[in-house]
């Protein structure tokens, strides 16, 4: 098969890794000049699980490559997406299935403008990443990768995918409900990620603390909510229980907000505590936790000299 990967930083540069290692045809793509010499020169270094490899791999910036793509995998930031869609169009084919596993809500409206929403598969992951140099970069994790089409007529793709991940050591897992699973991941990243970006900590210094763990309940609360008007049932109880449940397993990881902090990158947070926020001035409801979650973030990009501008 031939794959794209669209964004390819850490998470996009491990999963392109483990696709190609599966036997597939990879082009990495993305913007950042360095880490496209790093890896057209020395090939891509990683770490999956602590297991260190080197692999050549093609890759370069989009406009220079005029490929067509049987599947796109996109891995960017959540507020660079619809330009990453502008700058593949021209690889992709009638029949290009797009993959998204971005962090953050709201993102298949933002595809249907671009793709057919037949050859678009949403999903999530719970893998980690860390990118710690141009062209050097881990990948960590066990756990699935859900995905589910949009559109019914695209049921077959998203079967044959759940497929190829598996083949590929990336657990593949056909979604009965992605939007739930969206959701779930969202609380997940507006809770721990916005929390270890402030605190400066990692998730097992953060749940060290009573304050973090009464703060984690009320997100979750108003992430219920907004979930809610939506149609789309996210239990808090349940919610917390999978919350401590995911946090064992990566107790010492700094999410990526942080990482995006630390390296003086904008965050997503506009796409998660942010977008619980306008949900509840749309629908009524105050989500005071999120919406000041989400002004200290900008305020801190600010204090560090961060643009948003993208």
């Amino acid at each position: 098969m031939k794959i794209a990967i669209a964004g390819s930083g850490a998470i996009g540069s491990g999963f392109g890794y483990l696709l190609k290692k599966g036997g597939h045809e990879v082009t990495l793509m993305d913007f950042w000049e360095d880490h496209i010499q790093a890896v057209q020169q020395n090939g891509l270094t990683i770490a999956v699980n602590g297991q260190q490899d080197n692999i050549d791999i093609p890759m370069d910036k989009p406009e220079n490559i005029q490929e067509k793509f049987d599947v796109v995998f996109i891995f960017t930031k959540s507020m660079y997406l619809q330009g990453m869609l502008e700058a593949i169009e021209h690889t992709l084919a009638g029949n290009t299935k797009v993959v998204c596993l971005l962090n953050g809500l709201g993102h298949e409206k933002t595809i249907a403008e671009y793709i057919p929403k037949e050859n678009i598969i949403m999903g999530t992951t719970v893998w980690t990443a860390s990118l710690e140099a141009p062209g050097k970069t881990s990948l960590m994790g066990q756990g699935p990768v859900e995905v589910q089409e949009v559109d019914p007529k695209g049921k077959e793709a998203a079967l044959t995918l759940v497929q190829v991940l598996s083949d590929c050591g990336l657990n593949g897992i056909y979604s009965a409900d992605v939007h739930f699973t969206t959701w779930r991941k969202a609380c997940v990243n507006g809770t721990l990620n916005t929390l270890s970006a402030l605190l400066d900590a990692n998730i097992e210094e953060l749940l060290q603390s009573d304050y973090v763990q009464h703060l984690i309940r009320e997100i979750v609360e108003e992430f219920s909510r907004a979930a809610k008007a939506k149609g789309i049932g996210l239990e808090v109880e349940e919610m917390i229980t999978y919350l401590n449940e995911a946090s064992k397993k990566v107790g010492t990881h700094y999410p990526s907000m942080h990482q995006d902090i630390m390296n003086k990158r904008p965050t997503e947070v506009d796409f998660l505590t942010g977008e619980v926020a306008k949900i509840g001035a749309k629908n009524g409801f105050k989500t005071p936790k999120s919406q000041t979650l989400t002004e200290l973030i900008h305020a801190k990009e600010d204090v560090l000299g961060i643009s948003r501008e993208h």
